[in-house]
């Protein structure tokens, strides 16, 4: 069995960002919300247990609290921010309002070495609480302070329990995946064993054991979500797998024979193209709100699969490249104490009827997990390294209303903008290289005043973004040469009929997200 270190998840939007650095450590990490049934959470023989932050106070009437078995257990225990809260308060100490709210860049000063914080490692640390430990429980120590929080990390050796009032597994932190590699390896004594090759073998005893010997559809975009999904499943049941690719009319230019090519020469797999652009234009009519749009899209997906299943024999399941953002960001039901930020169409747009079971094996890996998986797949690198592309398509990249006119035009802005990068070396990123994890045009449903030829023009506008990241929960805007966003902007105004302005998008994820809509 797996060693699991288990998340208890209390809220965080970084939760998620807390597994990964767990899984950094080569040590796999389960997610569960704070008030999990014990028993579905005893029954992953957790060796330790992460308590996440969260938006509450633990003094709040009705706050999530630490569920006395996760003690009484006697395994290993870090709670982190609201995590640390709980667990001082279950163990007896005294958590309260701070006079001074901490929130951004703080300086640690280590009070005890100790297996997690080091003499050595860096300061830096990143706060974000309004309430702060006011006397900790017996049996604690004070291993770290920063100006405003005397007890800025504490610890109990003897029973391994610890707790830190920053956030290690933000970015911020820079030595925050060290401390958390310590408390899954030192202090819960996990193996490291979980790598890349361990991730497909569980995925395809998983696979195998869910779909027998039925037939199974695999739904591809040429992203490399899907295409990873596709061959983990395709190496699971083999011949058992069509993989169908439906062209939504909302797809980047040459997408459909590059996806053909990509599947039929890397993969050898069994190809079903859909031309169902007319459709899904015909069923968007009209549409503007982004929620409506992705419904309609993955609907509109689902009832195709649905008569392309039925005409290949009515495969029962159907393969989907869901990863680990798509879910938090559509408040899967398992995240219910967590704010949904927008549904996407292959997790919370799907109608609640369907003829098919899901198979989703990439739902809990985080996108550079997902690359890594694809090249010891044998995935070639084209393919692996792939800038995303969302379900919808430019469905969510073409604010307003969506007409086959403003999807061209749009649909070309993106191309100039990715042969830009490209010739620049800018637009495949692997972790460690230069370049955007993903970039991409957006065309706006305003119009601004310009002049071309001495004549007056009132067009659109398109916006640029591109942004840096590994695992995608969060992003920088791309630092890109003002010389090549000239030379975009020139040739789009020139090139794109009914262009006259472009934008560049300076945003970080958070406050926005990756996708405008």
């Amino acid at each position: 069995m797996t060693e699991t270190v288990v998340i208890l998840d209390f809220g965080s939007q970084y939760s998620q960002l807390i597994a990964r650095r767990v899984r950094e450590a080569k040590v796999y990490a389960e997610l569960l919300p704070w008030d999990a049934p014990e028993d579905a959470v005893m029954a992953l023989d957790p060796k330790g247990f992460i308590l996440s932050g969260g938006p509450r106070s633990v003094y709040e009437p009705g706050a999530p609290f630490l569920p006395a078995y996760v003690v009484h257990t006697g395994r290993p225990i870090l709670g982190i921010c609201y995590g640390m809260q709980a667990l001082v308060d279950a163990l007896g100490g005294t958590v309260a309002a701070a006079g001074e709210r901490e929130y951004g860049l703080a300086a640690l000063a280590i009070v005890q070495p100790s297996v997690l914080l080091r003499d050595g490692d860096d300061p830096q640390v990143w706060m974000s609480h309004g309430d702060r430990i006011e006397a900790p429980p017996e049996g604690f120590t004070v291993l770290a302070s920063t100006d405003n929080s005397p007890y800025a990390a504490l610890g109990d050796p003897r029973r391994g329990y610890y707790g830190l009032q920053f956030h290690p597994e933000v970015m911020h932190t820079p030595a925050g995946g060290q401390i958390i590699s310590r408390f899954v390896l030192e202090v819960c004594q996990c193996a490291g064993d979980w790598t890349a090759q361990s991730i497909i073998n569980q995925a395809v005893s998983r696979v195998q054991a869910q779909v027998g010997d039925a037939r199974v559809l695999s739904a591809v975009s040429g992203g490399v979500d899907s295409s990873v999904a596709t061959a983990l499943v395709q190496k699971a049941v083999g011949d058992q797998l069509s993989a169908v690719f439906v062209d939504t009319g909302l797809m980047r230019k040459d997408e459909g024979m590059w996806v053909e090519k990509a599947f039929h020469e890397n993969l050898g797999a069994n190809l079903v193209s859909v031309d169902a652009a007319e459709l899904f234009f015909s069923r968007l009519a009209g549409v503007t709100a982004p929620e409506e749009k992705r419904r309609v899209i993955g609907e509109t997906f689902i009832r195709i699969f649905e008569d392309t299943a039925h005409d290949l024999g009515a495969p029962p399941f159907l393969v989907q490249g869901t990863i680990y953002p798509d879910v938090i960001e559509s408040r899967a039901p398992e995240r219910a104490h967590a704010q949904r930020i927008k549904t996407h169409h292959n997790v919370g747009g799907l109608p609640e009827q369907m003829d098919f079971e899901l198979v989703e094996p990439l739902r809990y890996l985080f996108k550079d997990e997902v690359r890594i998986v694809g090249e010891t797949l044998g995935l070639p690198p084209a393919l692996v390294w792939r800038q995303p592309f969302p379900g919808p398509g430019l469905g969510v990249r073409c604010l307003g209303e969506l007409t086959v006119e403003r999807v061209a035009k749009l649909r070309q802005a993106d191309a100039i903008f990715t042969e830009e990068l490209a010739k620049a070396g800018l637009l495949v990123y692997r972790q460690g290289e230069g370049g955007t994890a993903q970039a991409f045009a957006v065309l706006l449903p305003v119009k601004a005043v310009g002049v071309m030829g001495d004549q007056r023009t009132y067009e659109e506008v398109i916006a640029l973004r591109a942004v840096t990241t590994v695992d995608f929960m969060t992003a920088d805007w791309a630092r890109l040469p003002d010389a090549l966003l000239a030379r975009v902007a020139n040739r789009i105004v020139n090139e794109v009929a009914g262009v006259n302005r472009v934008v560049y998008d300076i945003t970080s994820k958070p406050p926005g997200t990756i996708e405008w809509e």
